[in-house]
């Protein structure tokens, strides 16, 4: 017997797909957004269209910037000041709901692998599944005694092509 068609494992699918293609498409707008807009505002090159108005065409001068604004920035928070602002923001948003996971996921992700406590840097072939089969991995923690497990370390194994990953002991 033929399974009817079901209406809600399409919109549970349709709604998975909008859940991954919502935040990539979001953010593709919005760098284009911010790049056309500051190519707009500087005249460096213009042209005169087929209806005769003036046209700024600056392609890449927002890119351009956008780039030396975070490496700018990435100098300013060096400082104690700005160090105190960063500390002021980061203490903002955990404790604004919603934003506290976005923010402290993101923070953790960028923070493992370029901020000053890296936490990837032992890397480690782990047999997980009792095959021959071999995953590469990061310790993340080689000290497992509060769990009670004391020859142990916790090592990261991610996933392709994704932030998330498996954590094995």
């Amino acid at each position: 017997m033929e399974k009817p068609f079901e209406y809600k494992k399409l919109l549970q699918y349709f709604l998975q797909g909008a859940l991954i293609l919502a935040p990539v498409s979001i953010s593709v707008y919005t760098l284009y957004f911010v790049v056309t807009s500051i190519d707009g505002l500087i005249p460096i090159f213009t042209y005169v269209d087929e209806s005769g108005q003036a046209r700024v065409q600056n392609y890449g001068l927002g890119f351009v910037v956008i780039i030396a604004a975070i490496v700018l920035l990435g100098y300013f928070s060096s400082f104690f000041i700005t160090g105190r602002i960063v500390s002021f923001m980061d203490k903002f948003f955990q404790k604004t709901p919603g934003l506290k996971h976005i923010y402290s996921t993101t923070r953790d992700f960028f923070e493992a692998f370029a901020g000053d406590k890296k936490k990837f840097t032992h890397n480690v072939l782990a047999n997980v599944d009792d095959n021959d089969v071999w995953r590469v991995g990061f310790i993340t923690k080689e000290d497992m005694a509060d769990f009670g497990l004391n020859d142990y370390v916790a090592v990261y194994i991610p996933m392709a092509y994704s932030v998330a990953g498996n954590v094995y002991i």
